[in-house]
Formats: C-alpha cells, sequence, structure tokens
C-alpha cells in the first residue's frame, strides 16, 4: 500500500456547509475537549460565516438539534470592546491560510492575529499570535456559546496570573435539562493585566463574577508575544477540571501537544489503507473515517471519575466510560463499523451504555453528558447494543445487557423516571402497533405515540434482533415471543393504500385500531423525519413478508426502481441523485424517493440484494457516493454524529450491515482497488477490486475468498475477525 500520511488526507471543512454541522477545529480522538471557531452557526462553525466569535471548548460533530456546545469560547483582541457581546466583538476572518486538519486548525483574525488550535483529549489548546510589539488581550467568555445555546448560569475567577477557573451552566441537546460544566484555562506566560465583566460591564481588576443568565467573562492582557490557553473541562468537579488539565498537558509547549494529538490520528486513521491516484476520492474517505472516529465522546476525566446518570460521582477503574450517544442515528451504521474497527473502544462503549442503565435505571434513546433528552423514537438501543454482542464487546456482560434490553423491550419507565423508554409498549404489546398519538404527553422533545407507525417499524426490528440473542443465550421462550413481535410491523400494511401506481403502505393506526384518516404514502402523519415511502423498507429482517405484502418480487424491485427513479441512475447518476432524490437536508415530508441525508432509508439500497437483485444495490451505491465531495458541502445533510460519515466508509470498502444482529454484511462493488482494514486482533481483511473506477457504473460479477470461488451474498463477522482477502470481481454496465 502507499505511504501518504492519511493526516494530510483528511479536509475538516467538509461538512461545515449545507447543515452538514460538522466543526473544522482540533480534537483528539474521540476527545472529551476541543478547540474550534465558533460563528453564527448553532452547530459553531459555518463555512460562509463572515465572522468569528471565539474559539469554543465541546462541539457535536454533525448533530441536528440546537443546544449544543462552544463552550469557554476565547476571542484574542488588540483593545479591550465596547461591548462584552461576542455577536458583536466577533473577529472577521480570512479563508486564505486556513488549515483544517485532524489535530491542528489555523486561521488568520482581523488586525493580523493568527490562532492555531489542537487538543488533547480532555483539553482544548489554542497559540494566540499577535502582531510583533503589540499587547494582546484573550477575552475568556462564560457567558455565552454557540449560537442558540443559552447560558443559565455562569462563573469565573482568575486565581492567579496565569490561571482562570469557573463553571458554565448550559441546556441539553434538544431540550434537555440544564447540566453543569467546570473548567480550568491555564496561560504559558503571565499575564500583566486583567478584570472581569458582568450584566453590568467590565470591572478592571476584579477577580471574580457568578451569576444568572447574562454576559459574563474574564478578560486578560499580555505583554508582546505569542499566547498558549490551554482549557481543561470536567462535569465532575473543578479539581477534576484542574486534574485534567495538570495530567494531560503539564510541561508540553503548544508544537508538542499537536504533534501528540496528530500522531493519535495517524494511528487511528491508518486503521484503513486504501489505494486510488484521485485526491478528491482519497480526502473523502478519510475525513469521513476522520468523522466516525469523533465520537462518542470520552466521559471519564483523567483519573476515572465520571459523573452518572444518578448525579453521582462514579469511577472507572480499567476502562473508559464515553458519553453522548446519538441512538436512532448511530445503531444504523457508526456503531458498527466502530466495532469492527476500534474492538477495545467498542467494548468500553458497551460497558458504558450498561453502566447508564445502573444509574439510571433504564437504558437510553439519546443521552447527552448525564442525562437522557428523549430525543427521537423507537428503540434504537436495542440493535446497538445486540450488535455490540455479536461483534463479541459484551464478553462477561451478555446476561446482564439482556435482562436490560428485556426489560426496555417489555415494560415501560415510572413516570418518575426521566426515561421516556417505549411509550407505546402498553399498546403495541396488547395489539401489535403504536398508536398515532399526537396529544400522548412527552418527557422530552419526542415520545413514540407521535410518530406511532414509525415506531410501530423500530419496535418490530427491534424485537426481532432481540430474539437473535435471545435465542444465543438460551431464552428459547423469550426468543420466540420476540420473533413473534418482530412481525409486528405487518400489523400496519394497508392494501387500500395506492399512490404512484402502487398498491399497499405502511399506515398509521389509531388506539381503537382504526386507520388514520385521511392519509397519503407522501405525507409527515405517523412516520418520524419520513414518509410511508421511506419507511415501508425499514423491515430488512422480514424480506420474505415483505416481498408477499408488495406483491412479489418483481412487484418488490419495480418498486424499489420508482424509489431510486433507477432507469434515470444508469443514465446520468450524478444529476439523478441531485435532482429525483430527496435534496434539503430536512426536507423529510411531502417526499416518495429515497433520502440519502437521513437515517430511516440508509440501508434501502441493500433491499435490492435482499430480494435477489445484488447488482441493482451497486448501481444506487455508486451513485448515492457522488454526494460526498471533498468540499464544505460535502456530507449529505447532518453527519449525526459520524453516521453519513459512516455508511460512506462501508459504501466505499464494498459491504454494509443491513440487517442489525445478524453479523451479516451484504456486499455491493468495491470503490477503490484495493483496501486494507488493519484489525485490532493484528488480522488484516484485504478488499481487492482490481477492475474498480469511480467514473463508472459497475456491479459484482463475483467475489472470492480463500477456497471458495463462488458468488457470495453475505460475508459473515466470523470470517473478517479472522482475517481474510476478498478479491472482487467487477463489470462495468454501459451507461
Amino acid at each position: 500500500m502507499d505511504a501518504l500520511d492519511p493526516i494530510e488526507s483528511v479536509n475538516t471543512f467538509i461538512g461545515t456547509k449545507d447543515e452538514g454541522n460538522t466543526f473544522p477545529g482540533a480534537s483528539m480522538p474521540f476527545g472529551k475537549t476541543h478547540s474550534s471557531p465558533i460563528g453564527s452557526h448553532y452547530a459553531g462553525y459555518r463555512y460562509d460565516d463572515q465572522q468569528i466569535r471565539g474559539f469554543g471548548h465541546f462541539f457535536l460533530s454533525g448533530a441536528g438539534c440546537w443546544e449544543q456546545g462552544g463552550l469557554v469560547p476565547i476571542l484574542p483582541v488588540t483593545a479591550l470592546p465596547q461591548t462584552f457581546d461576542h455577536k458583536r466583538y466577533a473577529s472577521a476572518y480570512t479563508h486564505d491560510g486556513e488549515i483544517g486538519k485532524p489535530g491542528y486548525y489555523k486561521v488568520k483574525l482581523d488586525r493580523d492575529i493568527t490562532v492555531e488550535c489542537t487538543a488533547t483529549t480532555r483539553a482544548g489548546v489554542e497559540r494566540y499570535t499577535f502582531p510583533g510589539g503589540v499587547r494582546g488581550t484573550l477575552l475568556v467568555n462564560v457567558g455565552q456559546a454557540n449560537d442558540k445555546e443559552p447560558v443559565s448560569a455562569s462563573s469565573v475567577q482568575v486565581l492567579d496570573d496565569r490561571t482562570i477557573t469557573g463553571t458554565v451552566e448550559t441546556q441539553a441537546f434538544c431540550g434537555g435539562r440544564p447540566y453543569l460544566t467546570y473548567f480550568t484555562t491555564r496561560f504559558d506566560r503571565p499575564f500583566e493585566e486583567f478584570g472581569t465583566w458582568g450584566p453590568s460591564g467590565s470591572r478592571p481588576g476584579q477577580p471574580e463574577s457568578a451569576g444568572g443568565a447574562g454576559l459574563r467573562g474574564a478578560w486578560v492582557t499580555f505583554g508582546p508575544g505569542p499566547v498558549t490557553a490551554t482549557t481543561a473541562l470536567s462535569q465532575v468537579d473543578a479539581q477534576g477540571a484542574a486534574n485534567n488539565l495538570e495530567t494531560e498537558t503539564t510541561g508540553k509547549t503548544f508544537d508538542d501537544m499537536r504533534n501528540e494529538a496528530q500522531e493519535a490520528w495517524r494511528a487511528e486513521l491508518g486503521c484503513i489503507e486504501i489505494e486510488t491516484e484521485d485526491w478528491d476520492e482519497r480526502a473523502v474517505f478519510y475525513t469521513a473515517l476522520y468523522h466516525v472516529l469523533l465520537q462518542p465522546l470520552t466521559g471519564s476525566d483523567a483519573d476515572g471519575r465520571y459523573r452518572g446518570f444518578d448525579g453521582r460521582i462514579h469511577q472507572a477503574d480499567g476502562w473508559t466510560y464515553y458519553e453522548y450517544y446519538s441512538l436512532w442515528d448511530t445503531y444504523r451504521a457508526h456503531n458498527q463499523l466502530l466495532a469492527l474497527l476500534r474492538t477495545t473502544r467498542s467494548k468500553d462503549i458497551a460497558r458504558s451504555i450498561l453502566a447508564i442503565h445502573e444509574q439510571g435505571g433504564w437504558l437510553p434513546r439519546w443521552a447527552y453528558a448525564n442525562q437522557e433528552t428523549n430525543c427521537m423514537t423507537g428503540d434504537p438501543v436495542t440493535p446497538f447494543l445486540v450488535d455490540l454482542w455479536r461483534f463479541g464487546h459484551l464478553a462477561g456482560f451478555e446476561e446482564q445487557a439482556y435482562q436490560a434490553l428485556l426489560q426496555n423491550a417489555d415494560g415501560i419507565p415510572p413516570q418518575s423516571s426521566r426515561f421516556q423508554g417505549r411509550s407505546g409498549n402498553p399498546n403495541y404489546l396488547a395489539k401489535g402497533f403504536v398508536q398515532h398519538d399526537k396529544r400522548f404527553p412527552k418527557k422530552g422533545q419526542d415520545t413514540d405515540p407521535h410518530h406511532g407507525a414509525s415506531a410501530t417499524l423500530e419496535y418490530a426490528l427491534a424485537d426481532a434482533t432481540l430474539a437473535i440473542m435471545a435465542e444465543a443465550l438460551g431464552h428459547t421462550e423469550d426468543a420466540e415471543r420476540l420473533r413473534t413481535r418482530g412481525l409486528n410491523h405487518r400489523a400496519l400494511w394497508d392494501n387500500s393504500v395506492t399512490d404512484r401506481g402502487f398498491t399497499g403502505f405502511p399506515r398509521p393506526k389509531l388506539q381503537n385500531g382504526a386507520w388514520l384518516t385521511p392519509f397519503t404514502p407522501q405525507g409527515p402523519e405517523g412516520f418520524h423525519e419520513g414518509t410511508a415511502w421511506q419507511y415501508q423498507w425499514l423491515c430488512q429482517h422480514d424480506i420474505t413478508g415483505l416481498i408477499t405484502a408488495l406483491g412479489g418480487k418483481a412487484a418488490a424491485e419495480a418498486r424499489l426502481d420508482d424509489f431510486f427513479a433507477y432507469e434515470d441512475l444508469l443514465v446520468d447518476p450524478k444529476r439523478t441523485v441531485r435532482e429525483k432524490w430527496v435534496v434539503g437536508p430536512y426536507d423529510y415530508y411531502n417526499q416518495f424517493r429515497y433520502n440519502p441525508n437521513n437515517e430511516p432509508d440508509l440501508h434501502a439500497p441493500w433491499m435490492y440484494a435482499l430480494i435477489g437483485r445484488p447488482e441493482k444495490t451497486s448501481v444506487v451505491v455508486r451513485a448515492a457516493q457522488t454526494l460526498f465531495v471533498n468540499g464544505p458541502a460535502g456530507v449529505t445533510g447532518n453527519d449525526d454524529l459520524g453516521t453519513m460519515s459512516a455508511w460512506y466508509v462501508f459504501s466505499a470498502l464494498g459491504m454494509y450491515p443491513a440487517v442489525p444482529g445478524t453479523g451479516e454484511f451484504v456486499p455491493h462493488a468495491p470503490k477503490f482497488t484495493k483496501a486494507v482494514i488493519h484489525l485490532e486482533n493484528g488480522k488484516d481483511i484485504v478488499i481487492e477490486a482490481e477492475a474498480a473506477d469511480v467514473t463508472k457504473t459497475q456491479v459484482v460479477q463475483r467475489i472470492r475468498s480463500g477456497w471458495r470461488s463462488k458468488t457470495k451474498d453475505r460475508i459473515e463477522l466470523a470470517e473478517l475477525f479472522s482475517g481474510t482477502t476478498l478479491v472482487v470481481d467487477l463489470r462495468t454496465l454501459s451507461n
């Protein structure tokens, strides 16, 4: 394989435009704390922002809700501003000379100030270089964060001539509750002047400011020369932040920390090597892999302490506690990719999910810091954990995990619990479906009966997945019961509904079992961020039932052809995906085509393979890959904590985990002539496709591995973990 540096192959600006919601600044792999610019967008930085408000220290990559991060933003200035509102004191900047690479970011601000960013796992680091001979001032803002991230309380204290500490209370993602973050900021040389500010204005020489919502922060002024600021965060306590900073940064220069961060990224990104002469394709692939390896975030402090879902402090001895789980997104591809590539971390991720259950009483859905936000619907934690079990990452915890999953599948959290859980379970368990009820009470942003039809499909998929685990662990009665419930999606199939010449679609039902009326398969009612057209494919565990409902394999193929505009893809794939598929990142509804910007139908291209037409899967996947480009608008929709990027990595490698819990990957045409996946167990997966050409529409003619030379329609997990060479013969279609 080639010796190109994977660091140089990453473009961290990919996804910073058109609602990709990634951030371009510095992070360690799975880092807790970051250093990245913030502008006017709620996710932090948007490529076409005109100003930078500061360099914040906590971000989520690709998330879609407003309240997220940008904590303790620092901005360098050459004079104190007239107002301490960062929307007004923000600095202009230039893209000329701007650099975004793993572990390093650089930008030039107005007044000839250069900012460089790097990070350790638990600290964000900036080096501020002012014009020669000019005294520089740093504004440390604790009262503001990313746009639309409310700060409900904050405090700041100047401890000595190199150190500032404080707290920030902000609201959790998607309408969650306020939570508290502690920070310590240390400078590499003493400042000469300082002051604080509050809602009433600046107070020179005053070392403290604390209170509720409102403008607040501290400013420090240095003699001429560059200044390095290092900011560590903790959700545990002030000592946790100080210890994180001491443990990871003491005695290290900015360049030392940058080199360590980039070496860490070389090791992580080196887990996959690809052969391609196309620099843009290389950048897209390695940036996608980079986005995958950003999360979940390290949750435990350097001393192993973390704040649990019971609000108490817990200790992770000999393992790392991880947090921030967007499970409705990540169970579909991101989880499986990490489970394949990063087994040690995946074991700790599984253990972290079980710790949430131990301390909070229930399993999470969208876990933000140490709270459940109840964002999104369905039952994503079940396929998430069952896949980790299938990959072998729950060894020693199998029964504990199973019992937690069974509680989640069969029960419902009490009203006193913060967890919403499977709120549609009473009707689902009694009648086989989640009712459509927009008035159903909720504990957070979402609840399942508000989207009863899609919740039914998600529950059924989860039950079928859990049945696999139940059978393997010897719970045969549970397995049979769960398998039967896995067919509940059939209860919503209405053969009286017709659209675009096709008959039969999933349709919401009311509490009493009556169909929701009026109803159109292209409409929003009953389906979460999608339509019946997109959700009809969310029964990949019951292909026989789906084919029967659709009227046979030929009818199923015809419906998929219409869904993907297949004939147009053959003629002009790049144009078709941009004109015929769903285009806008939030255009969920009033749609009848494939939506590559959101999760509900991410697996749909592989439905062709599951019904026996694998060549069409390759055609659709190759077309979809053209939506990922080497530029700020290079991600489809929100990247959703690496989910879209994980989809792309799997698609480029030539296999996809289409059916949760099975440990099977469905193959399709790889994108590169050769890819080598280096597993943590020392084995390699080699994928060779000598004829691969991204400019052509190609399908799989044959896959050979070892002594087998027959066509493979599945790739087993056991074969991958044992190390294997897959030789893929491709055939080019004439468009």
